[in-house]
């Protein structure tokens, strides 16, 4: 393949990992258990929301992040950097994705509990308790290193720091609802990393 090529294919990579994503994410969410709880206020689900607007308007190559901090560069920019970014993105997206898959229709995009749901814990969720989370931020970190600027790491900063709020909230309602049983499953499998976090 052509260098010049390729290296393009590796720039816009991460973009059609994500749109990948987003189509998936859509269809998959008409699947889900009529919600049966539901914790928070409309205007905390809006403020998530809006968080997640600002990261996608980081990522993207708007002109005018030209000349300001939030366009510097953070290291050189080269294939390496860039396969790297492309080979994390889709990694993480494909993990979110079985994670997704595999707790069919459990699943909720907020922090809400389901008529009949069950405590998952196989396939992705026997190494993390949150593998979507873990996938996702891991999509993220490729993201930002293909991006390369300092705007990619803001952005990266701002969804670690709105899933660890909303993973905590999520416990205490499991806790709430398993007992016992999410308290083993704490005491065994980490949240994001396994083994370490």
């Amino acid at each position: 393949m052509d260098r010049g090529l390729f290296v393009t294919f590796l720039e816009v990579s991460p973009a059609a990992a994500w749109i990948v994503f987003v189509v998936f994410w859509m269809w998959s969410a008409r699947e889900s258990k009529p919600r049966q709880a539901r914790h928070g206020s409309t205007m905390a689900r809006l403020f998530l929301l809006l968080r997640f607007v600002a990261v996608a308007v980081l990522f993207l190559p708007l002109p005018f992040y030209a000349g300001t901090w939030l366009d510097w560069s953070v290291f050189p920019h080269g294939v390496p950097i860039l396969a790297l970014g492309a080979a994390l993105t889709v990694a993480g997206i494909a993990f979110a994705c079985w994670a997704r898959v595999h707790i069919g229709r459990n699943w909720s995009g907020e922090v809400d509990f389901k008529q009949g749901h069950e405590l998952v814990m196989s396939g992705p969720y026997r190494f993390v308790r949150h593998p979507i989370y873990t996938g996702l931020l891991l999509a993220f970190v490729g993201t930002a290193l293909s991006l390369g600027a300092v705007r990619g790491f803001v952005a990266l900063a701002i969804v670690l720091i709105t899933f660890w709020r909303k993973l905590q909230v999520e416990e205490r309602w499991m806790t709430q609802h398993f007992g016992s049983a999410y308290e083993t499953y704490k005491a065994r499998t980490k949240a994001l990393i396994p083994g370490i976090l």
